[in-house]
């Protein structure tokens, strides 16, 4: 993830310095002298990126930065909840039916509560409503599981909404430092690349870092949704194996 937005970043600030070159050159006009250029000094990473940041606008760049924390805020605790709500389904099925021949429905109760994840909450629920009856059993999971279902998307609508706007943000950018560019050519009266440098830049900048926090976190939604859904088919495929264990254990009492 660094090296990916490492390489677009840099290739963002290239852009940038290539067009400047060029500009410069167009305006240059007949001139058949040339300039060494003495060799840059190597600068890291970290101290590249924030004089780009700097260079691109404290307004679009802060509000393009605040999407990325955000949205990262909320990836992260989704990260976090995610994977503490995986369970080894089997592992799981095999210990409750385990407790259900040696202790009965209580001992399978204290199984479940002592596993955490959705699939436990909803064989627990399962086995609080045993005694009502297997289709009380089925009504509750299958309306509990759309309960937790719903705790699993929790935060994914806000982590989209940043995808969709950062880069929204740094075409705004692009349009702003546009219009300023032009602007500094109707006062001056003719183009020059010290005058619309500034406007080009922040145009630049702002597209480049804004695709930078939409790629990152659009990494971070795609994982989201395959973890979800695999969540959820381990809670669809153990609840009907659950069910099966339910009926064997009812019928051989």
């Amino acid at each position: 993830m660094k090296k990916l937005i490492a390489l677009l970043t840099v290739a963002g600030i290239l852009s940038f310095g290539l067009f400047n070159v060029a500009f410069a050159q167009d305006g240059a006009g007949s001139s058949t002298t040339t300039e060494k250029v003495a060799p840059a000094v190597e600068k890291g990473f970290h101290q590249v990126l924030k004089e780009e940041f700097i260079s691109g606008g404290a307004g679009f760049m802060g509000i393009i930065l605040l999407t990325l924390v955000f949205g990262l805020a909320i990836s992260i605790e989704r990260l976090i909840y995610l994977n503490l709500s995986t369970t080894n389904t089997k592992k799981l099925l095999n210990k409750v039916e385990s407790a259900l021949q040696n202790g009965g429905i209580d001992a399978a109760k204290d199984v479940c509560k002592a596993t955490p994840g959705p699939v436990a909450s909803i064989f627990w629920e399962g086995l609080n409503k045993y005694k009502e009856g297997l289709d009380v059993v089925e009504k509750s999971i299958v309306s509990l599981g759309g309960v937790l279902m719903g705790r699993l998307e929790k935060g994914l609508s806000w982590v989209s909404l940043f995808i969709a706007l950062a880069p929204m943000l740094g075409f705004m950018g692009t349009v702003v430092g546009m219009i300023g560019a032009f602007k500094d050519i109707a006062a001056a009266g003719n183009i020059s690349a010290t005058i619309v440098a500034q406007g080009i830049q922040v145009a630049l900048l702002t597209t480049v870092f804004g695709l930078i926090v939409a790629i990152i976190l659009q990494v971070f939604y795609n994982y989201f949704l395959a973890k979800i859904d695999s969540i959820v088919n381990d809670m669809e495929d153990s609840t009907i194996d659950f069910i099966d264990i339910l009926t064997h254990y009812k019928s051989g009492k």
